[in-house]
């Protein structure tokens, strides 16, 4: 893991300097159905947030881990499962309609904090995706900044999985256009920070497209056994 670890944060380096890029890139390492001894493992080589995509797995891990990591929730997420991890969760990757935004924004008044949220878009528009369509962004925007209780922080795509270069960089362009397009609106409140793309097999390209952040498992981790 120490290698696997030294030849992403490389490659993040180089990827960049090839975009003349001054700005750093945040590394979520995705956990999902790893044990605990090997995210400890990652841990004590300098990882410092964890990605899980169930929620039931994140508790789980939370409850073991404690506060040693910041826990990101990267996967689907159902209205219903937000009052589990509301307490703990750093970033929500994947906010994607208003119910979940009112419930987030609920639990989030009973629990006195402001939770910071990614807006999932669906970019590449795959009927097996989740996310928002691009142009229904901005208007959910607009109805979320009227909530006391939820923080909207940046965007979040996944790519089709394809090795076809023009399909991931149409795909990390658009995400990043978007994000721009928004922020020209100069919504007050509103910092759109982060834009999180790109996973182990395309990273390299969405940090040359903008990414800030990319959520990274098999190649910190190796291949799962599922």
């Amino acid at each position: 893991m120490k290698n696997n670890l030294k030849d992403i944060n490389n490659r993040i380096t180089l990827a960049l300097e090839k975009a003349g890029r001054k700005d750093d890139v945040s590394l979520v390492a995705v956990t999902k159905t790893l044990p605990v001894e090997r995210i400890v493992e990652a841990l004590d080589l300098g990882i410092t947030d964890i990605g899980e995509n169930k929620v039931q797995e994140l508790t789980d891990k939370m409850a073991i881990l404690g506060d040693r990591p910041r826990y990101h929730m990267i996967g689907h997420l159902q209205s219903n499962k937000v009052k589990y991890i509301v307490d703990n969760v750093h970033l929500i990757h994947s906010l994607d309609r208003i119910s979940l935004a009112n419930e987030i924004d609920k639990r989030g008044k009973a629990s006195n904090r402001i939770l910071d949220t990614l807006i999932q878009v669906n970019i590449s528009q795959e009927d097996s995706k989740f996310g928002m369509m691009e142009d229904e962004v901005i208007p959910f925007i607009e109805k979320v900044l009227k909530m006391e209780n939820i923080n909207i922080k940046g965007l979040m795509t996944i790519a089709p999985f394809t090795e076809d270069e023009s399909v991931l960089r149409n795909t990390f362009s658009g995400l990043y256009d978007l994000s721009e397009r928004v922020k020209a609106q100069k919504y007050k409140e509103l910092s759109m920070d982060i834009l999180s793309m790109g996973m182990t097999n395309d990273f390299e390209i969405a940090i040359e497209e903008g990414s800030n952040m990319i959520r990274v498992g098999t190649g910190i981790f190796g291949k799962r056994n599922y």
